[in-house]
């Protein structure tokens, strides 16, 4: 699927990030980028209905779950026109955005990994999280201490650093009440990135998720 030459061009569009180099090689990011990603998102269709039939991996070009080669610069000092990583998300079928409840996968030249669970929720969604944590920690600590979980998966995200307004500050769980992403992120180096067994090797990372993106999904109000 993804090759060294994969890498290869993600460092030249590095260096060359602008409309014009990228317009001139648009047959190599097809062919280096988007073709293999879209090859492993199809193969991992059957692998996600195994455990978490409510997740899509969708290989369509636009709009499914490889994520935009295009950057939003809008709100960004940085104008470079181009992601020099590859993004793709298995997100809920309920989902909108990336800030759904999802699987991840991150290539890149400088790091590779795996990602499970919602990347800045709207307030919604986070008042959700947090009102399940609140009511019921015993159900948060079984998910995040699962031991398949806590053995490859780590918390990870930014988190206030005073309690949220409405939850007691002596509360068990307020480390984690304070959060305002609730992922794990789990290892995936280059040569496993580029490896023949990378479908697998996902389907093990994601499958030992699934306590966490369970309680997501619980506390969202939809079906996992």
């Amino acid at each position: 699927m993804f090759t060294k030459a994969t890498l290869k061009f993600l460092n030249e569009l590095a260096a060359n990030n602008d409309r014009a180099w990228f317009a001139a090689n648009k047959p190599r990011y097809e062919a280096l980028v988007r073709e293999p990603a879209l090859e492993f998102i199809a193969a991992m269709a059957p692998v996600l209905e195994q455990f978490a039939p409510h997740f899509r991996a969708d290989p369509r070009k636009a709009g499914g779950s490889l994520m935009r080669v295009f950057r939003d610069t809008r709100f960004s000092r940085d104008k470079t026109p181009y992601k020099t990583n590859i993004g793709i998300q298995f997100r809920h079928e309920l989902g909108k955005d990336v800030h759904a409840p999802g699987f991840y996968v991150h290539v890149a030249t400088d790091e590779c990994f795996f990602g499970a669970g919602c990347w800045h929720p709207d307030p919604d969604a986070l008042g959700r999280i947090r009102d399940l944590i609140a009511a019921h920690p015993e159900k948060w600590f079984s998910a995040r201490d699962n031991k398949k979980f806590a053995a490859q998966w780590e918390l990870a995200g930014d988190s206030l650093t005073r309690p949220p307004r409405g939850y007691a500050a002596d509360h068990p769980a307020i480390e984690d009440l304070k959060r305002k992403d609730f992922i794990g992120l789990a290892s995936l180096s280059c040569d496993e990135a580029l490896g023949t067994d990378l479908v697998k090797l996902a389907g093990a990372r994601f499958a030992a998720a699934v306590p966490l993106m369970r309680f997501l999904s619980e506390a969202l109000g939809v079906r996992y």
